[in-house]
């Protein structure tokens, strides 16, 4: 890593690119690297003659760079300096240096793998990590390697962590410039700023206008603040001449192109903009920097398959990028609006968009280049294989890939129309339908940002209506339900209308409008949703959604949702379109199954045998099945009897009894079955479903013999030792059969009344002697009087003080003083002595 002064760098950069094929250039903002180094390039005996390509993230930025490098040259646009952006293209056969973004660069490489004629490509801002970005370094290293060793590649960033590039680059040499930005004065809050956004905006610009001098650039998340922000300071007094200038991405290019133009003398300028003024980027007689401290970013869940936008705190690279905004003339100031001790603790980078968005794009690209594996390219970061295959998966439903994972040649007709791969199939697809316009329209819709205004959990969800008031824009007749972002609709139409001619598709009319749901599937497959009711919707994948407030769309039995917010269990419909449940059935007829399902019914407790016509996870149709296979049916009661638990079955005091014998017996030999709840229930299939056969229902299982059915599942040379080992009763010297209780394993209980126990010596053992029971001794009245496991004992000891407190109770009963030679008896007043 070499650091030196900005009047250096360039012939250190040049050397270094003469003696090596890569290199990185790490410049702060205000160092001019983004116009100085490309035409300090031109004349290198390295690049012999050949064109330089500089990528730069967005179509502003590329314009504004082309437009200063020409205008340095003394020339238009399209001379020696030249620009290629989706939509508009201004070059020529003396162009030697094209600032293109960075999708365009992707569409040339897969044109023309060898580059031809291009000696060095600059990736400028690399430092914003969009998923572009990554894949055209990726592709271009893989040319440097396989095809062009001639080719030159050149990184450049203000705030790059430049060691991991340059290693990615084979090594490459890095060079530092100090730069010689002017010094700006950042201002932080004092306190935690607990206001809304748009407020404490408004007040920060306000504060500066009267303190400070210059321009003032201000930096929100999106169009929406940018809009409320303008609305409150239009309606202050902001003193003569000050002009309110929105910058964002919708706008047409002329209301941009103003944005950044210096202002006529006199005047004063406040840009409210989003993160398109960040980088590569100089709003003439800009002085001071408005800094919000929040940005807006997409983060792709593969779990939904799903994009949103979040509203996420800058990190401090941006902020440092922003702040470098107001020193690029002069000396300048920084306001923002967090705390120093809030600006510690912000991450110190984005996140590399390769790493937190929608794959499709990538997939579908690697594929037409002929990559398979995307390990087979040189990454920063690789893509996350979890977010990868689900790519995949979407791109072989629409056809753009095999069953191998190369790209089909639909697919191809799918990368060249270099939208996103949803959008491309729908274009595609719905042109052979004859809805080729629609689709464009959509397209154009969806592309952007919303056209309608207002707070988007209160906007109207239905798609149709943005597409009237698109189609309604050059006769006025746009409805006024609407609030209508006029110039997001024109330039919407701008991209309509070139897909269009590109594709040579005629407009749609207005017949077409009905079609919008089917067209729209065509693109998200995945999001045609079942109406549940209350405005609740089940989608394709299972997700659920909802469509807020009560819209008349929220009726439709069927929608495609083509935007939802991903948040919480149920996601918001943002934008859907409603689909005929006949257009579903006639155009995903191949996706579409039919079931035979035979499952327990929760509520009635019995088994439902259905016929179902499905589509994903939803159920398109449902009637009855008269006859389903027995075996659907066992296994449907089996999944019942698991849900609801083994007490559905009909236990009775001999089946449990029986359960606890076998239990008692398994802890002296664990060869004998598991009973427990646990282990009946894991093995319902060996020793219950065979005795299922002709049941459907709680009804006929109350009818089953559970006894007979756990005896049956006995090995035979179990069954015929059960009794011995383990006997259901034992009889007492009075004759009676009392049964033993067995709910306790490790003792099992005898409880009889004691005088039926008179003459007997010896505790009575189970188990073939090896368990002595233990004897509850009851009193007539059948309470309990003495607990013991040694009935020899008992007679001579305690027998004697338990006779004492019985003859008292029990006077009319016989209780004698040697029990070992009294007679037995079940009965009262009985029992003399024998003999």
């Amino acid at each position: 890593m070499t650091t030196m002064p900005v009047e250096s760098v360039l012939p250190a950069l040049a050397n270094a690119l003469a003696n090596s094929p890569n290199a990185v250039l790490v410049a702060p903002p205000g160092a001019g690297k983004t116009t100085r180094v490309p035409l300090a390039f031109m004349d290198e005996p390295w690049l012999k003659g050949q064109r330089i390509l500089m990528l730069e993230p967005r179509r502003l930025a590329a314009r504004a760079a082309a437009r200063f490098m020409a205008a340095s040259l003394g020339e238009q646009v399209g001379e020696t300096i030249g620009y290629r952006v989706r939509s508009d293209s201004r070059v020529s056969s003396r162009t030697r240096i094209e600032v293109v973004t960075e999708g365009v660069l992707t569409r040339m490489l897969q044109n023309d793998p060898t580059l031809d004629g291009v000696g060095i490509v600059i990736f400028d801002e690399y430092h914003e990590r969009s998923l572009q970005a990554d894949l055209g370094l990726a592709l271009c290293l893989h040319v440097q390697s396989a095809l062009r060793d001639d080719l030159r590649l050149l990184v450049m960033s203000a705030t790059l962590d430049a060691e991991p590039v340059a290693a990615l680059m084979r090594n490459a040499p890095i060079i530092v410039c100090e730069g010689r930005s002017h010094p700006v004065e950042t201002r932080y809050a004092e306190r935690r700023v607990e206001e809304r956004t748009e407020m404490a905006v408004a007040k920060a610009i306000r504060r500066a206008l009267a303190s400070d001098t210059g321009d003032i650039l201000v930096f929100l998340p999106g169009a929406g603040e940018i809009r409320k922000v303008q609305s409150l300071l239009e309606q202050s007094d902001l003193g003569p001449g000050v002009r309110i200038a929105p910058l964002y991405g919708l706008l047409s290019q002329q209301e941009q192109d103003e944005a950044i133009a210096p202002c006529p003398a006199g005047e004063r300028k406040v840009v409210l903009a989003t993160s398109i003024a960040e980088t590569s980027l100089t709003v003439e007689g800009v002085r001071v920097v408005i800094d919000s401290g929040w940005m807006r970013v997409p983060r792709f869940s593969p779990r939904t398959g799903m994009t949103r936008l979040e509203t996420v705190p800058v990190t401090r690279a941006s902020a440092d990028q922003r702040r470098g905004r107001a020193g690029r003339l002069g000396p300048g100031v920084c306001y923002r609006l967090w705390t120093e001790q809030e600006h510690r603790q912000l991450s110190p980078h984005n996140v590399p968009e390769i790493l937190a968005s929608d794959l499709a794009p990538l997939a579908l690209e690697l594929a037409v280049w002929g990559i398979g594996d995307p390990s087979e390219l040189r990454w920063l970061d690789p893509p996350p294989g979890g977010a990868y295959e689900q790519a995949r998966e979407l791109l072989r439903q629409m056809g753009a890939l095999d069953n191998r994972g190369a790209a089909t040649r639909y697919g191809r007709q799918m990368a060249e129309l270099g939208i996103h791969p949803r959008l491309a199939h729908m274009i595609l697809k719905a042109t052979s339908l004859g809805f080729g316009g629609l689709a464009c329209d959509l397209a154009a819709l969806l592309g952007g940002r919303d056209v309608f205004r207002g707070d988007p959990s209160e906007r109207d969800a239905d798609l149709r209506d943005r597409l009237k008031a698109l189609r309604a824009i050059g006769t006025g007749g746009i409805d006024t339900r609407h609030r209508v972002d006029v110039s997001a609709v024109l330039r919407v139409s701008e991209d309509a209308e070139r897909w269009k001619r590109t594709l040579r598709i005629e407009s749609g009319g207005a017949d077409d409008v009905d079609a919008c749901g089917l067209v729209l599937s065509f693109a998200y497959p995945d999001r045609i949703a079942q109406r549940r009711g209350d405005g609740r919707y089940l989608l394709v994948n299972g997700r659920g959604a909802y469509i807020p407030g009560a819209q008349p769309l929220s009726r439709e039995p069927y929608l495609v949702a083509a935007e939802l917010d991903d948040a919480g269990s149920e996601s918001r419909i943002v934008l859907a379109a409603p689909i005929a449940a006949d257009d579903i059935e006639r155009h995903w007829k191949e996706q579409i199954e039919v079931q035979s399902s035979v499952e327990w019914d929760h509520s009635a407790k019995t088994v439902r045998a259905r016929t179902r016509v499905r589509l994903g996870a939803l159920i398109l149709k449902e009637t009855p099945l008269a006859e389903p296979a027995p075996d659907d049916t066992v296994k449907a009661l089996l999944e019942g009897i698991r849900e609801e638990g083994l007490e559905l079955l009909p236990w009775n005091r001999s089946s449990r009894q029986l359960r606890q014998r076998i239990a008692f017996l398994r802890r002296l030999e664990p060869g004998w079955p598991d009973v427990s709840d646990d282990a009946l229930t894991e093995t319902l299939e060996e020793w219950l479903a065979p005795h299922l056969y002709g049941l459907k229902n709680g009804d006929d299982l109350r009818k089953l013999d559970l006894t007979a059915v756990l005896a049956s599942w006995l090995p035979w040379d179990r069954r015929k030792t059960l009794d011995e080992l383990a006997p259901t009763h034992i009889v007492v010297p009075s004759g009676s059969r009392i049964a033993i209780d067995y709910s306790d394993p490790e003792a099992p209980v005898l409880a009889v009344r004691i005088q039926e126990m008179f003459g007997m010596k010896e505790t009575p053992r189970i188990a073939g002697g090896r368990v002595p029971l233990t004897l509850h001794l009851l009193s007539p009245a059948h309470r309990p009087v003495q607990v013991t496991q040694d009935l020899a004992s008992f007679w001579r000891t305690a027998y004697f003080e338990v006779r004492k407190d019985l003859k008292g109770k029990y006077p009319k009963h016989h209780w004698p003083d040697d029990p070992l030679v009294a007679t037995p008896t079940r009965r009262a007043g009985q029992g003399r002595f024998s003999g």
